[in-house]
Protein backbone atom coordinates (compact mmCIF):
# COMPACT_ATOMS: atom_id res chain seq x y z
CA UNK A 1 0.00 0.00 0.00
CA UNK A 2 1.67 2.95 -1.13
CA UNK A 3 -0.77 5.61 1.01
CA UNK A 4 -3.68 5.68 3.17
CA UNK A 5 -6.32 6.37 1.06
CA UNK A 6 -6.40 2.83 -1.02
CA UNK A 7 -8.62 1.00 0.59
CA UNK A 8 -12.04 0.93 -0.40
CA UNK A 9 -14.17 3.20 1.68
CA UNK A 10 -16.96 1.32 2.28
CA UNK A 11 -14.90 -1.31 3.62
CA UNK A 12 -14.91 -2.15 6.91
CA UNK A 13 -12.57 -4.28 8.33
CA UNK A 14 -12.89 -6.61 11.61
CA UNK A 15 -10.68 -8.21 14.08
CA UNK A 16 -11.85 -9.23 17.48
CA UNK A 17 -14.64 -7.49 18.86
CA UNK A 18 -13.83 -4.40 17.05
CA UNK A 19 -14.94 -2.92 13.78
CA UNK A 20 -12.48 -0.36 11.90
CA UNK A 21 -14.40 2.02 9.22
CA UNK A 22 -11.58 3.54 7.66
CA UNK A 23 -13.83 6.51 5.77
CA UNK A 24 -15.17 7.60 9.28
CA UNK A 25 -11.39 7.20 10.72
CA UNK A 26 -13.59 5.07 13.37
CA UNK A 27 -12.95 1.61 15.46
CA UNK A 28 -15.90 0.48 17.67
CA UNK A 29 -15.94 -2.01 20.12
CA UNK A 30 -20.15 -2.86 19.65
CA UNK A 31 -21.54 0.21 19.82
CA UNK A 32 -19.00 1.96 21.99
CA UNK A 33 -16.60 4.05 19.90
CA UNK A 34 -12.60 3.91 20.78
CA UNK A 35 -10.88 6.86 21.77
CA UNK A 36 -8.02 7.02 19.17
CA UNK A 37 -5.47 9.86 17.91
CA UNK A 38 -5.19 10.31 14.37
CA UNK A 39 -2.05 9.13 14.01
CA UNK A 40 -2.63 5.68 15.80
CA UNK A 41 -5.69 5.24 13.33
CA UNK A 42 -3.20 5.64 10.31
CA UNK A 43 -0.35 3.35 12.04
CA UNK A 44 -3.94 1.03 12.60
CA UNK A 45 -4.70 1.04 8.76
CA UNK A 46 -1.47 0.62 7.23
CA UNK A 47 -1.09 -2.56 9.92
CA UNK A 48 -4.49 -4.29 9.15
CA UNK A 49 -4.37 -3.79 5.59
CA UNK A 50 -0.92 -6.00 5.77
CA UNK A 51 -1.75 -7.91 8.49
CA UNK A 52 0.28 -11.30 8.93
CA UNK A 53 3.23 -9.08 7.09
CA UNK A 54 5.80 -7.23 8.83
CA UNK A 55 5.81 -4.10 8.01
CA UNK A 56 8.99 -1.86 8.85
CA UNK A 57 9.34 1.34 11.01
CA UNK A 58 10.78 2.96 7.75
CA UNK A 59 7.66 2.10 5.91
CA UNK A 60 5.25 3.50 8.60
CA UNK A 61 6.49 6.27 9.13
CA UNK A 62 6.90 6.85 5.54
CA UNK A 63 3.05 6.37 5.03
CA UNK A 64 2.00 7.63 8.33
CA UNK A 65 4.30 11.25 8.24
CA UNK A 66 5.17 10.98 4.46
CA UNK A 67 5.67 14.61 4.41
CA UNK A 68 7.47 15.35 7.40
CA UNK A 69 10.38 14.15 9.43
CA UNK A 70 10.18 12.59 12.46
CA UNK A 71 11.66 10.64 15.72
CA UNK A 72 11.51 6.98 15.83
CA UNK A 73 10.30 7.76 19.11
CA UNK A 74 7.07 9.27 17.54
CA UNK A 75 6.14 6.19 16.19
CA UNK A 76 6.78 3.97 19.47
CA UNK A 77 4.83 6.41 21.22
CA UNK A 78 1.77 5.96 19.08
CA UNK A 79 2.41 2.40 18.72
CA UNK A 80 2.10 2.26 22.48
CA UNK A 81 -1.22 4.46 22.38
CA UNK A 82 -2.85 1.87 19.65
CA UNK A 83 -2.22 -0.99 21.90
CA UNK A 84 -3.25 0.42 24.87
CA UNK A 85 -6.59 1.38 22.98
CA UNK A 86 -7.19 -2.52 21.97
CA UNK A 87 -6.65 -4.14 25.00
CA UNK A 88 -3.36 -5.78 23.39
CA UNK A 89 -2.54 -8.51 25.70
CA UNK A 90 -5.21 -8.42 27.56
CA UNK A 91 -7.58 -11.98 27.81
CA UNK A 92 -4.50 -13.57 25.77
CA UNK A 93 -5.31 -11.42 22.60
CA UNK A 94 -2.62 -10.23 20.49
CA UNK A 95 -2.89 -7.66 17.89
CA UNK A 96 0.27 -6.22 16.79
CA UNK A 97 3.62 -7.63 17.73
CA UNK A 98 7.71 -6.36 17.83
CA UNK A 99 9.58 -8.24 15.48
CA UNK A 100 13.47 -7.50 16.46
CA UNK A 101 15.44 -5.64 13.90
CA UNK A 102 12.42 -5.26 11.65
CA UNK A 103 9.26 -3.54 12.45
CA UNK A 104 5.32 -4.55 13.13
CA UNK A 105 3.22 -7.14 12.21
CA UNK A 106 -1.06 -6.95 12.59
CA UNK A 107 -1.43 -10.66 13.64
CA UNK A 108 -4.86 -11.39 14.60
CA UNK A 109 -7.36 -12.32 11.79
CA UNK A 110 -8.93 -9.82 9.97
CA UNK A 111 -12.37 -9.98 8.06
CA UNK A 112 -13.04 -7.23 4.88
CA UNK A 113 -16.53 -7.01 4.91
CA UNK A 114 -18.71 -4.60 2.23
CA UNK A 115 -21.03 -2.07 4.26
CA UNK A 116 -22.59 1.12 2.80
CA UNK A 117 -24.24 2.14 5.73
CA UNK A 118 -22.93 4.86 7.84
CA UNK A 119 -22.01 5.18 11.09
CA UNK A 120 -22.59 8.31 13.20
CA UNK A 121 -19.57 9.99 14.85
CA UNK A 122 -21.52 12.59 16.68
CA UNK A 123 -20.26 10.75 20.13
CA UNK A 124 -16.67 11.25 19.15
CA UNK A 125 -14.84 13.62 20.99
CA UNK A 126 -11.97 15.30 19.35
CA UNK A 127 -8.84 15.34 22.41
CA UNK A 128 -8.92 18.29 24.42
CA UNK A 129 -6.03 20.79 24.95
CA UNK A 130 -4.80 24.08 24.74
CA UNK A 131 -1.17 23.27 23.60
CA UNK A 132 0.25 25.58 21.33
CA UNK A 133 1.16 24.91 17.60
CA UNK A 134 4.50 23.81 17.41
CA UNK A 135 6.39 25.77 14.50
CA UNK A 136 9.93 23.34 15.04
CA UNK A 137 11.39 20.24 15.59
CA UNK A 138 12.52 19.38 18.89
CA UNK A 139 16.24 18.74 18.73
CA UNK A 140 18.44 16.20 20.69
CA UNK A 141 15.58 15.45 23.13
CA UNK A 142 14.78 12.06 22.42
CA UNK A 143 16.07 9.91 25.59
CA UNK A 144 14.50 12.78 27.57
CA UNK A 145 11.33 12.55 26.34
CA UNK A 146 10.87 8.77 25.62
CA UNK A 147 11.49 8.65 29.20
CA UNK A 148 9.32 11.10 30.86
CA UNK A 149 6.67 10.09 27.85
CA UNK A 150 6.70 6.30 29.39
CA UNK A 151 7.40 7.48 33.34
CA UNK A 152 4.53 9.32 34.04
CA UNK A 153 1.25 8.18 33.43
CA UNK A 154 2.30 5.53 35.63
CA UNK A 155 4.80 7.75 38.16
CA UNK A 156 1.66 10.89 37.96
CA UNK A 157 3.63 13.85 39.04
CA UNK A 158 7.22 14.77 37.51
CA UNK A 159 9.39 17.94 37.66
CA UNK A 160 12.29 19.13 34.59
CA UNK A 161 14.44 20.65 36.27
CA UNK A 162 17.36 22.88 35.04
CA UNK A 163 18.63 26.05 34.11
CA UNK A 164 17.43 29.08 32.44
CA UNK A 165 17.10 28.41 28.31
CA UNK A 166 18.09 24.53 28.38
CA UNK A 167 14.73 24.07 26.95
CA UNK A 168 12.24 22.77 29.85
CA UNK A 169 9.31 24.16 28.90
CA UNK A 170 10.13 22.81 24.79
CA UNK A 171 10.53 19.58 25.99
CA UNK A 172 7.51 19.51 28.46
CA UNK A 173 5.38 20.71 25.63
CA UNK A 174 7.18 18.06 23.40
CA UNK A 175 6.04 15.57 26.48
CA UNK A 176 2.05 17.17 26.10
CA UNK A 177 2.16 16.21 22.55
CA UNK A 178 3.24 12.82 22.91
CA UNK A 179 0.75 11.50 25.31
CA UNK A 180 -2.47 13.96 24.08
CA UNK A 181 -4.39 10.57 22.79
CA UNK A 182 -3.56 8.84 26.21
CA UNK A 183 -5.79 11.01 28.79
CA UNK A 184 -8.98 11.21 28.21
CA UNK A 185 -9.64 14.65 29.41
CA UNK A 186 -7.04 15.97 27.54
CA UNK A 187 -3.85 17.64 28.47
CA UNK A 188 -3.67 20.95 29.51
CA UNK A 189 -0.89 23.68 30.16
CA UNK A 190 -0.48 26.73 32.54
CA UNK A 191 2.52 28.84 32.67
CA UNK A 192 2.34 29.96 36.01
CA UNK A 193 4.61 32.77 35.10
CA UNK A 194 2.21 34.60 34.63
CA UNK A 195 0.08 34.59 37.70
CA UNK A 196 1.38 37.15 40.44
CA UNK A 197 -1.16 35.83 43.39
CA UNK A 198 0.31 32.42 44.52
CA UNK A 199 -3.38 31.99 46.07
CA UNK A 200 -5.12 31.70 42.89
CA UNK A 201 -2.96 28.55 41.15
CA UNK A 202 -6.33 26.85 41.61
CA UNK A 203 -8.60 29.14 41.00
CA UNK A 204 -6.99 30.24 37.21
CA UNK A 205 -6.64 26.15 36.73
CA UNK A 206 -10.32 25.91 36.79
CA UNK A 207 -10.60 28.79 34.53
CA UNK A 208 -8.26 27.08 32.07
CA UNK A 209 -10.26 24.41 31.99
CA UNK A 210 -13.59 26.63 32.13
CA UNK A 211 -15.00 24.40 34.83
CA UNK A 212 -17.92 24.62 37.42
CA UNK A 213 -17.33 23.82 40.88
CA UNK A 214 -13.76 23.90 41.86
CA UNK A 215 -11.50 20.95 42.44
CA UNK A 216 -14.80 18.70 43.29
CA UNK A 217 -15.53 19.10 39.04
CA UNK A 218 -12.16 17.59 38.52
CA UNK A 219 -12.46 13.96 40.56
CA UNK A 220 -13.62 11.95 37.69
CA UNK A 221 -11.09 14.05 35.10
CA UNK A 222 -8.18 11.50 33.05
CA UNK A 223 -5.85 14.74 32.12
CA UNK A 224 -2.47 15.52 32.34
CA UNK A 225 -1.50 19.08 33.82
CA UNK A 226 1.45 20.53 32.75
CA UNK A 227 2.63 23.80 35.46
CA UNK A 228 5.16 25.85 33.37
CA UNK A 229 7.65 27.62 35.28
CA UNK A 230 6.84 26.80 39.01
CA UNK A 231 10.12 28.49 40.46
CA UNK A 232 8.33 31.75 41.83
CA UNK A 233 5.78 30.16 43.75
CA UNK A 234 7.34 27.15 44.85
CA UNK A 235 4.86 26.71 48.01
CA UNK A 236 2.23 27.41 46.61
CA UNK A 237 3.08 24.98 43.49
CA UNK A 238 3.95 22.21 46.15
CA UNK A 239 0.43 22.71 47.83
CA UNK A 240 -1.30 22.55 44.67
CA UNK A 241 0.15 19.86 42.99
CA UNK A 242 -0.09 17.65 46.34
CA UNK A 243 -4.08 18.86 46.99
CA UNK A 244 -4.92 17.63 43.04
CA UNK A 245 -2.86 14.11 43.09
CA UNK A 246 -4.61 13.08 45.97
CA UNK A 247 -8.79 14.66 45.03
CA UNK A 248 -7.89 13.55 41.12
CA UNK A 249 -6.49 10.15 41.18
CA UNK A 250 -6.50 9.45 37.61
CA UNK A 251 -4.48 12.94 37.20
CA UNK A 252 -1.01 13.27 35.84
CA UNK A 253 1.12 16.48 36.57
CA UNK A 254 4.51 17.56 35.15
CA UNK A 255 6.06 20.46 36.20
CA UNK A 256 9.11 22.77 34.91
CA UNK A 257 11.14 24.43 37.81
CA UNK A 258 14.62 26.05 37.90
CA UNK A 259 14.74 23.95 41.18
CA UNK A 260 12.58 20.61 42.60
CA UNK A 261 9.17 21.60 43.97
CA UNK A 262 10.36 19.28 46.97
CA UNK A 263 6.30 17.78 47.08
CA UNK A 264 4.90 14.09 48.58
CA UNK A 265 5.56 11.88 45.21
CA UNK A 266 7.86 14.05 42.86
CA UNK A 267 9.97 12.43 40.57
CA UNK A 268 12.92 15.18 39.63
CA UNK A 269 14.56 14.56 36.70
CA UNK A 270 17.54 17.23 35.60
CA UNK A 271 17.35 18.18 32.12
CA UNK A 272 21.09 18.68 31.11
CA UNK A 273 22.37 21.10 28.28
CA UNK A 274 22.78 19.68 24.62
CA UNK A 275 26.37 17.73 23.94
CA UNK A 276 28.71 19.81 22.37
CA UNK A 277 31.43 17.82 20.74
CA UNK A 278 34.96 17.57 22.11
CA UNK A 279 38.04 18.62 20.46
CA UNK A 280 38.71 15.15 19.50
CA UNK A 281 35.36 15.17 17.27
CA UNK A 282 36.61 17.51 14.28
CA UNK A 283 38.15 15.15 12.36
CA UNK A 284 35.18 15.29 10.07
CA UNK A 285 31.35 16.98 9.82
CA UNK A 286 29.51 13.55 9.94
CA UNK A 287 31.29 12.99 13.30
CA UNK A 288 30.48 16.82 14.45
CA UNK A 289 26.76 16.37 13.51
CA UNK A 290 26.50 13.53 15.68
CA UNK A 291 26.91 16.06 18.76
CA UNK A 292 22.78 17.75 19.58
CA UNK A 293 24.19 21.26 19.82
CA UNK A 294 25.43 21.11 16.60
CA UNK A 295 22.24 19.83 14.83
CA UNK A 296 20.27 22.83 16.44
CA UNK A 297 22.76 25.23 15.62
CA UNK A 298 23.10 23.86 11.86
CA UNK A 299 19.26 23.74 11.80
CA UNK A 300 18.19 26.67 13.04
CA UNK A 301 21.24 28.36 10.49
CA UNK A 302 19.41 27.17 7.77
CA UNK A 303 16.07 28.30 8.36
CA UNK A 304 17.82 31.44 7.66
CA UNK A 305 19.91 30.56 4.94
CA UNK A 306 18.69 27.41 3.49
CA UNK A 307 22.19 26.74 1.39
CA UNK A 308 24.15 26.65 4.00
CA UNK A 309 26.35 23.68 4.46
CA UNK A 310 28.55 22.90 7.33
CA UNK A 311 32.20 22.82 5.81
CA UNK A 312 35.11 20.96 7.53
CA UNK A 313 37.25 24.29 7.97
CA UNK A 314 34.07 25.12 10.18
CA UNK A 315 34.12 22.57 12.55
CA UNK A 316 36.34 24.27 14.96
CA UNK A 317 34.44 27.68 14.96
CA UNK A 318 30.97 25.93 15.35
CA UNK A 319 32.08 23.52 17.86
CA UNK A 320 33.40 26.53 20.17
CA UNK A 321 30.33 28.64 19.53
CA UNK A 322 28.78 26.11 21.20
CA UNK A 323 30.80 25.25 23.91
CA UNK A 324 30.95 28.83 24.90
CA UNK A 325 26.88 28.91 24.66
CA UNK A 326 26.84 25.69 27.54
CA UNK A 327 25.08 23.80 24.87
CA UNK A 328 22.02 26.10 25.79
CA UNK A 329 19.22 25.67 23.28
CA UNK A 330 18.28 28.97 23.53
CA UNK A 331 21.68 30.68 23.84
CA UNK A 332 22.04 28.60 20.39
CA UNK A 333 19.07 29.86 19.14
CA UNK A 334 19.66 33.50 20.03
CA UNK A 335 23.50 33.05 18.19
CA UNK A 336 21.97 31.22 15.06
CA UNK A 337 19.42 34.14 14.06
CA UNK A 338 22.85 36.48 13.55
CA UNK A 339 24.23 34.47 11.36
CA UNK A 340 23.01 37.09 8.90
CA UNK A 341 24.65 40.30 9.94
CA UNK A 342 27.86 38.32 11.56
CA UNK A 343 28.26 35.37 9.75
CA UNK A 344 30.42 32.10 11.55
CA UNK A 345 33.28 34.15 12.31
CA UNK A 346 31.71 36.86 13.52
CA UNK A 347 29.97 34.63 16.00
CA UNK A 348 32.97 33.52 17.13
CA UNK A 349 34.48 36.78 17.99
CA UNK A 350 31.23 37.82 19.86
CA UNK A 351 30.88 35.24 22.32
CA UNK A 352 33.02 36.97 24.67
CA UNK A 353 30.31 39.53 24.89
CA UNK A 354 27.95 36.90 24.80
CA UNK A 355 24.82 38.90 26.81
CA UNK A 356 24.72 41.55 24.58
CA UNK A 357 25.38 39.30 21.33
CA UNK A 358 22.07 37.40 22.58
CA UNK A 359 19.89 40.17 22.39
CA UNK A 360 17.74 39.58 19.17
CA UNK A 361 15.02 37.57 20.94
CA UNK A 362 12.17 35.33 19.43
CA UNK A 363 8.95 37.68 18.72
CA UNK A 364 6.63 35.42 19.23
CA UNK A 365 8.14 34.36 22.55
CA UNK A 366 7.33 35.57 26.17
CA UNK A 367 9.60 38.58 27.70
CA UNK A 368 11.36 36.52 29.72
CA UNK A 369 12.62 33.86 26.70
CA UNK A 370 13.43 36.30 23.98
CA UNK A 371 16.76 36.99 25.04
CA UNK A 372 19.24 35.23 27.00
CA UNK A 373 19.40 38.34 29.58
CA UNK A 374 15.95 38.25 30.48
CA UNK A 375 15.65 34.26 30.89
CA UNK A 376 18.92 35.09 33.33
CA UNK A 377 17.24 38.22 35.19
CA UNK A 378 13.99 36.12 35.98
CA UNK A 379 16.14 33.74 37.94
CA UNK A 380 18.46 36.26 39.49
CA UNK A 381 15.59 38.98 40.40
CA UNK A 382 14.11 36.19 42.12
CA UNK A 383 16.90 35.43 44.40
CA UNK A 384 17.84 36.67 48.21
CA UNK A 385 20.28 39.25 48.24
CA UNK A 386 22.84 37.35 50.15
CA UNK A 387 22.07 34.63 47.31
CA UNK A 388 22.66 37.25 44.73
CA UNK A 389 26.07 38.33 46.50
CA UNK A 390 27.62 34.90 46.92
CA UNK A 391 26.34 34.38 42.87
CA UNK A 392 28.69 37.58 41.98
CA UNK A 393 31.48 36.50 44.13
CA UNK A 394 31.64 33.18 42.37
CA UNK A 395 32.00 34.78 39.18
CA UNK A 396 35.43 34.85 39.74
CA UNK A 397 36.04 31.14 39.61
CA UNK A 398 36.94 30.33 35.64
CA UNK A 399 36.39 26.71 36.02
CA UNK A 400 34.95 24.45 38.95
CA UNK A 401 35.76 24.56 42.86
CA UNK A 402 35.18 23.04 45.20
CA UNK A 403 32.80 24.35 48.48
CA UNK A 404 36.76 25.07 50.21
CA UNK A 405 37.82 27.36 47.49
CA UNK A 406 34.59 29.09 47.83
CA UNK A 407 34.77 29.83 51.22
CA UNK A 408 38.59 30.35 51.31
CA UNK A 409 37.88 33.05 48.56
CA UNK A 410 34.37 34.62 49.25
CA UNK A 411 34.20 33.78 52.95
CA UNK A 412 34.32 36.90 55.67
CA UNK A 413 33.45 38.01 58.97
CA UNK A 414 29.87 38.43 58.21
CA UNK A 415 29.49 35.28 55.71
CA UNK A 416 30.41 32.73 58.02
CA UNK A 417 31.05 29.18 56.23
CA UNK A 418 28.22 27.51 57.51
CA UNK A 419 26.19 29.81 56.37
CA UNK A 420 27.68 30.37 52.76
CA UNK A 421 28.12 26.71 52.07
CA UNK A 422 24.03 26.74 52.61
CA UNK A 423 24.08 29.67 49.91
CA UNK A 424 25.90 27.44 47.34
CA UNK A 425 24.04 24.31 47.48
CA UNK A 426 20.66 26.90 47.16
CA UNK A 427 22.19 28.29 43.98
CA UNK A 428 23.41 24.66 43.08
CA UNK A 429 18.97 23.56 44.03
CA UNK A 430 18.14 26.65 41.65
CA UNK A 431 20.09 25.65 38.77
CA UNK A 432 22.83 29.01 38.90
CA UNK A 433 25.32 26.53 39.27
CA UNK A 434 26.49 22.97 38.17
CA UNK A 435 27.13 20.41 40.42
CA UNK A 436 29.98 17.80 38.76
CA UNK A 437 31.31 14.60 41.60
CA UNK A 438 33.63 12.31 40.86
CA UNK A 439 37.05 10.95 42.43
CA UNK A 440 35.55 11.32 45.55
CA UNK A 441 35.02 15.25 45.69
CA UNK A 442 31.89 18.02 44.80
CA UNK A 443 33.21 20.72 42.54
CA UNK A 444 29.98 23.85 41.78
CA UNK A 445 30.96 25.68 38.28
CA UNK A 446 28.77 28.12 36.37
CA UNK A 447 27.75 27.88 33.53
CA UNK A 448 29.82 30.47 30.42
CA UNK A 449 26.65 32.30 30.30
CA UNK A 450 26.05 32.73 33.72
CA UNK A 451 29.10 33.77 34.94
CA UNK A 452 29.50 36.37 32.48
CA UNK A 453 26.11 37.65 34.18
CA UNK A 454 27.36 37.07 37.61
CA UNK A 455 30.40 39.27 36.37
CA UNK A 456 29.11 41.79 34.77
CA UNK A 457 26.76 42.48 38.00
CA UNK A 458 29.97 42.17 40.20
CA UNK A 459 31.84 44.78 37.78
CA UNK A 460 28.69 47.42 38.53
CA UNK A 461 29.01 46.70 42.11
CA UNK A 462 32.39 48.07 42.28
CA UNK A 463 34.14 45.01 43.95
CA UNK A 464 34.91 43.13 40.79
CA UNK A 465 38.79 44.22 41.85
CA UNK A 466 38.53 43.08 45.55
CA UNK A 467 37.11 39.71 44.86
CA UNK A 468 40.58 38.79 42.28
CA UNK A 469 42.64 39.72 44.39
CA UNK A 470 41.15 37.35 47.39
CA UNK A 471 40.90 34.99 44.09
CA UNK A 472 44.28 34.84 43.45
CA UNK A 473 45.77 35.51 47.02
CA UNK A 474 43.67 32.38 47.83
CA UNK A 475 45.27 30.35 45.56
CA UNK A 476 48.78 31.61 46.53
CA UNK A 477 48.21 30.70 49.61
CA UNK A 478 46.69 27.20 49.03
CA UNK A 479 49.67 25.98 46.51
CA UNK A 480 52.42 26.91 49.34
CA UNK A 481 50.52 25.47 51.94
CA UNK A 482 50.84 22.38 50.11
CA UNK A 483 54.26 23.12 48.50
CA UNK A 484 53.32 22.36 44.97
CA UNK A 485 51.29 23.08 42.20
CA UNK A 486 49.24 19.87 42.72
CA UNK A 487 47.13 21.47 45.34
CA UNK A 488 45.37 23.37 42.51
CA UNK A 489 44.42 20.78 40.74
CA UNK A 490 42.82 19.42 44.25
CA UNK A 491 40.27 22.77 44.78
CA UNK A 492 39.80 23.93 41.09
CA UNK A 493 39.70 21.06 37.83
CA UNK A 494 39.14 22.50 34.35
CA UNK A 495 36.00 21.29 33.17
CA UNK A 496 36.07 21.44 29.12
CA UNK A 497 38.30 18.78 28.61
CA UNK A 498 38.75 19.80 24.52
Amino acid sequence: MNNLSDLNSDTVLRFGPYAFHPRQRLVLEGDRPLRMGGRALDILQVLVDRAGNVVSKDELIACVWPTSVVEEINLRVHIAALRRALGDGLGGQRYIVSIPQRGYSFIAPVQRIQEGASVSIDSVRKPQHNLPVRLTPVTGRDSVVGSVVRQLPVRRFMTLVGPAGVGKTTVALRVAELLLHHYRDGVWIMDLAMIDDPTRIIESLIRTLELDGGVDALVPWHALLVFDNCEHLLEDCRTAVETLLVAVPRLSILATSREPLRASGETVLGLPPLAVPPASALHSVADVMEYSAVQLFVSRVRARQPAFTLRERDLKTVREICRRLDGLPLAIELAAAQIDALALVGLQAQLGNCLQLLTHGRRTAVARQQTLKSALDWSYQRLSPLEQTVLQGLAVFKMAFTLEAAVGVIGCAVLRPTRLVDVVERLARKSLLSVERGNGMTRYRLLNTTRTYAREKLERSGLLRVFEMRYARYFRQTRWALRGPVSLQLVEQPTDLG
